[in-house]
């Protein structure tokens, strides 16, 4: 299953191509493209989860090279559906966007017989922003201190045992899922309209474990809130160097990473979406804005919008895998 995971060669593969987007050619007339009015960038998440947090550090510093605001709006719902297709169906003219996530367009469209829009044909990719390890955390009433520990108190609750996830089919539901998988773990799915709820309940005990984006939670799992068991990178997490990979917890192969970046309404001229993608891509590469959001837990990362459509295509085909062998159903 090692195949499953959204690796960081992939994804800097991506950024590579997402570097030169400046020199494309085209971009520097497409430059000339400014917004008329604020930008609206619609998160299809409640506040408060790696998603909003990227989204807000993005629309805070892109001022400069778009030449004009961009405003979040969260707009949660379905597991992303909602806000997505509220961009889908807005006018293509470059002012409402939407900061998709893995979840919502590579694993929605195996779980919903209706969406309400299709994400490979009614979005078109602008560039991706970031991407994230999960990390495996449980409430202190979990006696478990490592990942052998846990697998063997889950099997001994007999299922009774829930975890929360930010909705069905994003990647805090899925990879968990990909676990449970390799470890034959029997513990109940309990979806939230976004990390941010499931966090609360995970804090106060009304849900024993999540596999989460670790910008969420890495503040309790320093002063002690939560205890984190391992991470879902192929390398530790910089932000928690002593908690070991899955794969050094004996469980190769259930590796996994959160993304996300931005898109535009599937009819966006060619020109604004150059525009767009030259403004993030810019914006990503100041130092000071890579210190932001890689000191939140997650890594920057820009992509050409061709890189991130060829990633999402990737995406669909290995989390549609996993969906089938898990058993996983939508509505």
């Amino acid at each position: 299953m090692g195949s499953t995971s959204l690796t960081r060669r992939s994804l800097m593969q991506a950024a590579m191509g997402g570097i030169g987007a400046s020199f494309l050619p085209g971009t520097a007339r497409a430059q000339n493209w400014t917004p008329e009015r604020p930008v609206r960038l619609i998160v299809p998440f409640a506040a408060g989860g790696a998603t909003d947090i990227a989204a807000r550090i993005l629309a805070e510093s892109i001022q400069e090279p778009l030449k004009q605001t961009m405003v979040v709006e969260n707009r949660g719902g379905a597991a992303g559906n909602v806000g997505g297709q509220a961009v889908a169906r807005a006018e293509p003219d470059g002012l409402t966007l939407l900061f998709g996530t893995v979840g919502l367009l590579t694993t929605n469209p195996f779980l919903y017989k209706n969406m309400g829009f299709d994400p490979a044909k009614d979005l078109k990719p602008i560039s991706m922003v970031y991407t994230s390890d999960l990390v495996l955390v449980v409430h202190p009433s979990v006696p478990a201190k490592t990942v052998s520990e846990f697998v063997a108190y889950v099997k001994s609750r007999g299922g009774k045992m829930s975890y929360g996830s930010s909705g069905v089919g994003a990647s805090t539901h899925t990879a968990m899922e990909l676990f449970k998988l390799m470890a034959g773990l029997e513990i109940a799915h309990v979806p939230y309209r976004g990390s941010g709820a499931a966090y609360s309940d995970l804090l106060g005990g009304a849900i024993e474990v999540m596999m989460i984006q670790v910008p969420t939670v890495i503040s309790s799992v320093q002063n002690g809130q939560l205890r984190a068991l391992a991470v879902t990178g192929h390398n530790r997490n910089a932000s928690l160097p002593n908690v070991p990979t899955l794969a050094e917890a004996g469980f190769k192969g259930a590796e996994a990473m959160a993304w996300g970046g931005l898109l535009a309404p599937a009819a966006t001229p060619n020109h604004i979406i150059q525009s767009l993608n030259a403004a993030v891509v810019s914006t990503l590469q100041k130092p000071a804005v890579k210190e932001r959001i890689n000191g939140t837990g997650l890594e920057t990362i820009s992509s050409t919008p061709e890189h991130m459509a060829a990633e999402i295509a990737r995406e669909t085909k290995v989390w549609a895998e996993v969906i089938r062998k898990a058993g996983i159903s939508g509505q």
